[in-house]
């Protein structure tokens, strides 16, 4: 596992070392991660991208929780302004040797949620940083304060369809 091949930011962990207690780890991404992540991710920026994570050893390999912080600029997609916005988002995600993974899900796939991959005896908590910062993008962001209404066009004086509607009503 290369930082090539997850992305630009990567911070592995080695599972051996989780002591039996568990492990905490903050990760923080430095100026030109967030630069390289902002690119890939379409964002016009990103100030500051941050995970502190809990590691506990489990049955099935290596259970994570914690939380992923982020600073980022975003476009309205209402006004095409930049504007910035903080993201938390909450995580929670299993880690699980190949060997270890269940070869069907169960069967109700709705609730099935397979572990992620163990590699090499790591895991990579800045590839997760990554990835939950994704997860907790607005596909649609609207800067504060910025309000789409829509107006119906039936309703305007002007509007082309008002001599159809006169013509409608007068039957």
């Amino acid at each position: 596992m290369t930082p090539e091949t997850v992305g630009p930011l990567s911070r592995l962990v080695d599972i051996m070392r989780i002591p039996p207690r568990g492990q905490e780890v903050h990760v923080e991404a430095t100026a030109e991660e967030c630069a390289a992540l902002a690119q890939d991710f379409g964002l016009p920026g990103i100030q500051a991208l941050s995970g502190d994570y809990h590691l506990q050893a489990s049955a099935k390999g290596i259970h994570v929780t914690g939380v992923v912080k982020a600073s980022i600029t975003q476009i309205c997609v209402t006004t095409l302004e930049p504007f910035d916005s903080m993201i938390e988002e909450e995580v929670e995600v299993d880690f699980a040797e190949s060997s270890g993974m269940p070869a069907e899900p169960p069967t109700d796939i709705h609730e099935y949620e397979p572990p992620d991959e163990i590699v090499n005896g790591q895991i990579d908590l800045g590839a997760l940083t990554a990835e939950f910062l994704v997860l907790g993008l607005d596909p649609y962001p609207r800067k504060p304060g910025v309000d789409f209404s829509y107006r119906d066009p039936a309703d305007e004086k002007d509007s082309p369809f008002a001599a159809l509607n006169k013509l409608k009503g007068s039957k």
